[in-house]
């Protein structure tokens, strides 16, 4: 029984990791892409008419709802997040001031 939890825990945390993996490939893409259309709207009319930035928009929505999806909305700004920043600066004040 005890087995049979560890392997669905060990399930579920690689399915987890994996999705965001693929959150962070889908950002790379993104951002490598858009690069290219920008550099590429340059290049073609020198910034007159940035049409780049349509499929910057639209595929961004995309990206902040698998974001949404993968971390969750807590993930971002909920008290979960507000705990962990305040320990995290609370441990590098308290680092800052060991070495002064």
């Amino acid at each position: 029984m005890e087995n049979l939890e560890k392997e669905n825990k060990y399930f579920r945390a690689k399915e987890r990791v994996g999705a965001i993996k693929k959150f962070y490939m889908s950002l790379m893409s993104y951002s490598v892409f858009i690069g290219f259309l920008a550099a590429l709207n340059y290049w073609v009319d020198q910034w007159r008419h940035p049409w780049f930035l349509w499929a910057a928009f639209g595929w961004g929505i995309g990206l902040v709802f698998h974001a949404i999806k993968v971390f969750g909305l807590d993930s971002f700004f909920g008290k979960n997040w507000e705990e962990r920043k305040i320990k995290e600066y609370m441990k590098e004040d308290d680092r800052k001031n060991r070495w002064e």
